[in-house]
């Protein structure tokens, strides 16, 4: 089962911090929601890493009984990623004798960014080359995997941490989205992955662990718990404000369109 505690930043939100380093450290203030659709995600990722430790041999438990979004559509796409994942582990084997295999495998990413750790739908390692596999529930957004700065941060953790076994050059990056119709691959050598590590994600995970940086409003809003805020206040950006999450609350209080 997926770990349930998160980092303060996590390889999930990398993308946000990057482009607006500050809102990592003002959104922390927020409490923590879970919707249906996150807990319809975290089921699916069960499910699929059931099929997939199922497929390999391991004696797992079907955790489907406990879920409450479970449907014949999250079983077909979580079939569908296990059958996948088999097919890469498979076409490994013919040019290596050992490739590695690994499910829901925990990386520690704090080289680059203070205290960040994070799990790692699946990892393939053969031949000098490391494929990290994503799972994307969502129908919505299309996930782009070229330049994927979440499953940069998964390899950087799992180079970390394997790199010195199996002499990794290339990474290969690929995103598994069923519900878009969406498995698509972007690869880039190792050296590369480096460079943008050290030149662009540690200094901007220094300055956003520091709540420092300039707030800056996007896409990348979509997903930050600190939104309610610009909406209420009608700014560009939350960060022209700095209401503080309790200021907000009491003024939000007062707000009948906001009440509901």
């Amino acid at each position: 089962m997926p770990p349930q505690k998160h980092a303060w930043c996590g390889p999930s939100s990398i993308g946000r911090v990057l482009a607006c380093p500050p809102s990592a450290r003002f959104s922390a203030q927020f409490p923590d929601t879970e919707s249906d659709y996150a807990q319809e995600g975290t089921e699916a990722h069960e499910l699929c890493e059931y099929l997939v430790r199922k497929a390999m041999g391991e004696k797992v438990r079907n955790p489907k009984k406990k879920f409450k979004f479970w449907s014949e559509e999250m079983q077909q796409n979580a079939e569908s990623y296990a059958d996948f994942v088999m097919e890469q582990y498979e076409l490994a084997k013919q040019s290596c004798n050992d490739p590695v295999l690994m499910v829901e495998q925990r990386v520690d990413v704090s080289e680059y960014i203070p205290e960040c750790f994070g799990t790692a739908d699946c990892i393939l390692i053969a031949d000098g080359t490391m494929t990290i596999i994503d799972y994307k529930n969502g129908a919505g957004v299309l996930v782009d995997v070229t330049d994927n700065p979440q499953l940069k941060t998964y390899a950087l953790g799992a180079l970390e941490q394997f790199d010195f076994l199996y002499d990794i050059q290339n990474v290969r990056l690929v995103i598994f989205q069923p519900r878009r119709d969406n498995v698509s691959k972007w690869e880039l050598p190792k050296s590369e992955l480096l460079k943008w590590a050290e030149e662009t994600l540690k200094p901007i995970a220094q300055l956003a662990y520091e709540g420092q940086g300039e707030y800056s409003a996007g896409e990348h809003c979509r997903f930050c718990k600190a939104k309610a805020v610009s909406r209420f206040y009608k700014n560009s950006c939350f960060g022209c404000n700095q209401k503080s999450y309790e200021e907000f609350s009491r003024q939000k209080a007062g707000c009948k369109a906001l009440k509901k």
